[in-house]
């Protein structure tokens, strides 16, 4: 089984707005229109069997009924949606519980789009809350190509968010740290795990904004070198979609010179058995 544990969709009317914007901000390529038929078209493309779905709460008014949608995709075979949570949001005690007690498997922050950084007590009231329900954290990790120079999720922070709530189930997506891949390997010794979301390559721009330079993103050399570091029971595949093209980025993976084991633990057998599929 292929699982892409890290997507994102959006329903069409909102899809048709948010798209075009955001390839603009980030002057990045969307692969899909994203939106659910489109992903479920994309995983059919590619062969993937199951995506996980990540959904982020910009604004702490809307984390109800955005929980709404993901607790009414339940049961699908093909997408799995988790809830999200705000760091601001009055009851966010009883959301969490709400989450936990519906039956989703965890939860995603952005630490840039909530502005809030990883360590922030409002976060690591949520990690604890959280960790008690058996529900996983999702996070952004390392700089965002929408928020240039904006860093709210470094790996020292991760750090220090763990010495203060202790080990907790954690990914940080991105390998670790968008751009922080330098500092990432400090945090091999604790217990999170990483996904492999937009990190692998390059950029695919939709103009000239970036240098040469800047669109480059892990090397296949320093991809593998993170996983060793970290192991491969604890590397997640992930794409972004619609910020990264599900097939390829499946080729790209299975391209690399992993063994046949590590491949099959980051392809499906970790997200298995965090999902209890």
């Amino acid at each position: 089984m292929i699982i892409d544990f890290h997507t994102h969709t959006f329903p069409e009317k909102v899809a048709a707005v948010a798209i075009p914007k955001m390839q603009a901000a980030s002057h990045s390529k969307a692969f899909t229109a994203g939106t659910a038929e489109a992903l479920r078209a994309s995983m059919a493309k590619a062969g993937i069997d199951r995506s996980v779905v990540l959904p982020v709460a910009t604004n702490p008014l809307k984390v109800s009924a955005i929980n709404d949608l993901s607790i009414a995709h339940l049961g699908d075979e093909a997408l799995t949606y988790f809830g999200c949570i705000h760091p601001e949001q009055p009851d966010w005690k009883e959301e969490l519980c709400r989450i936990a007690k519906a039956g989703l498997k965890g939860i995603k922050i952005h630490p840039q789009y909530q502005g809030a950084d990883i360590d922030d007590i409002r976060y690591l009231r949520i990690f604890e809350q959280a960790a008690s329900l058996g529900l996983w954290v999702v996070t952004h990790a390392g700089d965002d190509i929408g928020f240039p120079g904006l860093v709210r999720c470094a790996p020292e922070m991760v750090q220090n968010a763990i010495a203060q709530v202790g080990d907790f189930p954690l990914i940080l997506a991105h390998m670790g740290g968008w751009k922080n891949w330098d500092r990432v390997e400090q945090l091999a010794e604790t217990k999170v795990y990483l996904d492999t979301a937009f990190s692998l390559g390059a950029i695919t721009p939709i103009d000239d904004h970036y240098t040469t330079e800047e669109l480059q993103m892990l090397s296949e050399e320093r991809f593998c070198a993170i996983v060793r570091a970290f192991g491969a029971e604890r590397i997640l595949f992930g794409t972004d979609s619609p910020w990264g093209d599900q097939q390829k980025t499946l080729e790209s993976i299975r391209a690399l010179p992993l063994t046949a084991r590590e491949k099959a633990l980051i392809l499906g057998e970790n997200a298995k058995n965090i999902l209890k599929l």
